[in-house]
């Protein structure tokens, strides 16, 4: 007992306030459930299927230096890939995640082949042509709805193992998602792979000249991202019931680009942080105010400017700081 408690105490500081807020996720429903605030439940859950999406984001451009503007677009196929099938009444879930996670990695693979080609605005802009392209592309299908979207009547059916139906149910299952997606992230950014990935970021021709194909790992980590983000995009399209074109719309990209600027890049938590302050504080604030955007914005640009490495950073300081204090 005393090794296993020695164990943990002596984790990376990051680990140990990472797992405390995971710990506290885990107990959110029951809380919730006694506060009898079931509308909490709801933006928890968006909040960890965000969080799911912006760790796959982070993927490439905290550890990898890819700043995509498209990302979003992968979350739209997932969420298409739920209610395509559903519209035809085919409902299994298992063809669902399948067919999400297999779609949003081949358009990863075509467009990171082609996006990866360029460097720096030149990256960030194709990204998001590509992006607008899926965007117009399924503003485009009548048949799906088209710019209004499309209904989702039922959710995934994964024969009888979880009921999707049941919130809370689904709040874990969104839970551990995430739990296995940041230690994936984890597992590959300390890997040869994930070094390869990084080093690439700091100095991609001293890595090529080292004997790395530097394109073929910095695709694969792009394609994996996008599979990751297809995922989650399943996820959100059986949360809201209603997908739409909108989904994968620029603006969408950029507030996931900003939740992990905003929680700390190239860190395993920070995306989890980004998304739970960025909704949290949108829900406060528009409850407050019809002016709440205003507000949000400057707080959210205060905090670009004076908060260097995002929330993961000022928590690493302040501890930092305290460890130093004692």
């Amino acid at each position: 007992m005393s090794s296993s408690r020695k164990s943990i105490f002596s984790a990376p500081r990051w680990l140990q306030i990472g797992i405390v807020v995971m710990a506290l996720l885990a107990i959110a429903p029951p809380v919730i459930e006694l506060l009898d605030q079931a509308f909490w439940l709801d933006v928890f859950t968006r909040m960890l299927i965000l969080a799911i999406a912006a760790a796959s984001l982070n993927l490439i451009l905290g550890f990898g230096g890819m700043v995509s503007f498209g990302h979003a677009a992968f979350l739209g196929i997932g969420a298409y890939s739920v209610g395509i099938p559903a519209y035809y009444d085919e409902y299994g879930g298992f063809l669902h995640i399948a067919l999400a996670v297999l779609f949003s990695a081949l358009y990863a693979l075509v467009t990171g082949a082609i996006s990866l080609r360029t460097k720096g605005v030149h990256f960030i802009m194709i990204t998001m042509a590509f992006g607008q392209m899926m965007f117009y592309g399924f503003v485009s299908l009548e048949e799906y709805g088209g710019d209004d979207g499309l209904i989702i009547y039922e959710r995934s059916d994964f024969n009888g193992l979880v009921d999707l139906y049941d919130d809370t149910s689904f709040y874990y299952i969104c839970l551990a998602s995430l739990a296995v997606v940041l230690f994936i992230v984890y597992r590959l950014t300390n890997s040869r792979f994930g070094m390869v990935v990084k080093g690439s970021k700091s100095n991609e021709r001293r890595m090529g000249a080292l004997g790395y194909p530097t394109y073929r790992y910095r695709l694969t980590a792009y394609v994996i991202s996008g599979a990751i983000c297809g995922y989650a995009g399943a996820l959100l399209g059986n949360f809201t019931e209603f997908i739409s074109p909108e989904m994968m719309d620029w603006t969408r990209s950029g507030e996931l680009i900003f939740m992990v600027v905003l929680g700390g890049t190239a860190t395993i938590f920070g995306p989890v942080y980004g998304v739970l302050a960025f909704l949290v504080i949108e829900e406060i604030l528009s409850a407050i105010t019809t002016y709440w955007h205003l507000i949000f914005g400057l707080l959210l640009v205060l905090v670009v400017l004076f908060v260097r490495g995002g929330i993961a950073g000022l928590l690493r300081t302040w501890f930092s700081k305290k460890k130093e204090a004692v």
